[in-house]
């Protein structure tokens, strides 16, 4: 009986032990560059020896009791790591990181030994670069890009239109620096009838999703008339920065008017020039008004920007400022829509009047069939008649045309007989 309870009291002992040595880790992230405190407490007694590892490397060992122990931390670790003093009779032996790099990831171990007996505890420690900004810009060749840099570790790089089109290919290029940290450039063939990209960088650890979307558009104005160059925000846009820039052709991008939703403070560059509508603007409408544009001066590319939490959202419009002469004589030129309309109907005219000149001409063609055919059938009567005319007719001999001889024979026999 004492021989069966000797081993249960053994068997959970040695569970006990188990259960101590297998401390659940704790899991930090540090972000890159910044100081991080690794966490780590104990019971005082007054007498301890405090030692932290990574990787089972040692990185630092202090007594309580003062003065730094025999064994140092590495060289390069001397100036960035530190345990606060006072707070060690409170039981605090958190170990202080100052400007976290990629080097420092990895297992931690805080050990304290005192007479107390040894405690210890264990933190997986990430370091972290966050998604700072997500530009987007159209290059030269149809293409549009997606950058973003100094991001660690390497992010997923996702692209998707409105309205929406399936099987998208892009190109993703990721590359480190000298620090660890990723720069991404990904790169989309443009559609001729897709107004708008978006692109979603999103982090490894998943804290982070960022979304960047471009716009682009067109639009002709005319010289000494105001001109309305749209830009709307997406749906649920709050807490908004919004800038806009004009860039002319061979020239550097300049900002031309800011706005802060939070303040409703507007930086007008462009004072005179260029206004917002400020009941319309704080409801995501962030369409530029431009007063008496010049056709040389105001023609070239308008930006509008809305910056916001974690997203992006950038509307292009190329705008052309016509002049009053060049408008003057284009104003009897129709657009395309037009032209293509007029086209229709003149085409449909033309029909309409080719049928026309089809029937006059058959009734021209049968009236004069008509008239020659009554001009030939009256000249074939004449042509009868004159030939009757012209033949030869019988001689009918009357009394007048008798000889002489025997008339005088006859008024003789009359004569004798009388």
């Amino acid at each position: 009986m004492v021989k069966a309870l000797a081993q249960a009291f053994l068997r959970l002992l040695w569970i006990l032990t188990l259960a101590k040595c297998k401390i659940p880790d704790a899991h930090l992230t540090c972000l890159f560059s910044e100081d991080c405190v690794l966490p780590c407490s104990f019971k005082p007694s007054g007498n301890e020896i405090i030692s932290w590892y990574r990787q089972e490397l040692l990185l630092l060992s202090h007594s309580h009791q003062g003065g730094d122990q025999s064994d140092q931390p590495p060289k390069g670790h001397r100036t960035r790591m530190y345990l606060l003093q006072d707070q060690l009779s409170r039981g605090n032996a958190s170990l202080h990181l100052s400007q976290c790099g990629i080097k420092d990831r990895g297992r931690y171990r805080c050990l304290v030994n005192s007479t107390l007996g040894q405690q210890e505890s264990f933190i997986i420690m990430k370091v972290e670069a966050p998604i700072k900004m997500v530009t987007m810009e159209i290059s030269k060749n149809t293409e549009i890009q997606c950058l973003s840099k100094d991001i660690f570790p390497a992010p997923r790089v996702q692209w998707s239109t409105l309205p929406p089109k399936a099987n998208l290919r892009s190109t993703t290029h990721m590359a480190p620096n000298t620090e660890g940290l990723y720069s991404v450039q990904s790169k989309l063939r443009m559609f001729g009838n897709t107004p708008t990209y978006v692109c979603t960088v999103n982090s490894t650890y998943g804290s982070q999703s960022w979304k960047s979307s471009l716009q682009k558009g067109e639009l002709i104005g005319e010289a000494g008339r105001e001109l309305s160059i749209p830009c709307m925000a997406p749906q649920n846009f709050q807490n908004f920065f919004l800038t806009w820039t004009f860039t002319r052709t061979n020239d550097n991008s300049k900002v031309i008017l800011s706005y802060v939703s939070q303040t409703r403070r507007t930086s007008n560059l462009w004072e005179g020039r260029v206004e917002l509508e400020q009941d319309r603007v704080l409801m995501g409408d962030g369409s530029l008004l431009l007063h008496n544009p010049e056709s040389q001066e105001h023609t070239g590319t308008y930006t509008c920007t809305f910056s916001g939490f974690q997203s992006r959202h950038m509307v292009q419009t190329q705008v052309a400022i016509r002049s009053t002469s060049r408008r003057s004589l284009t104003d009897n030129m129709p657009n395309a829509e037009d032209q293509v309309g007029r086209t229709g109907e003149s085409h449909s005219k033309m029909w309409v009047i080719a049928v026309i000149v089809a029937v006059v001409a058959l009734v021209t063609t049968a009236i004069l069939l008509y008239r020659k055919q009554r001009a030939n059938q009256g000249k074939a009567d004449r042509t009868t008649l004159e030939d009757t005319e012209m033949q030869p007719m019988k001689t009918i001999k009357t009394s007048d045309d008798l000889p002489m001889d025997n008339c005088q024979l006859t008024a003789g026999q009359n004569n004798g007989h009388t």
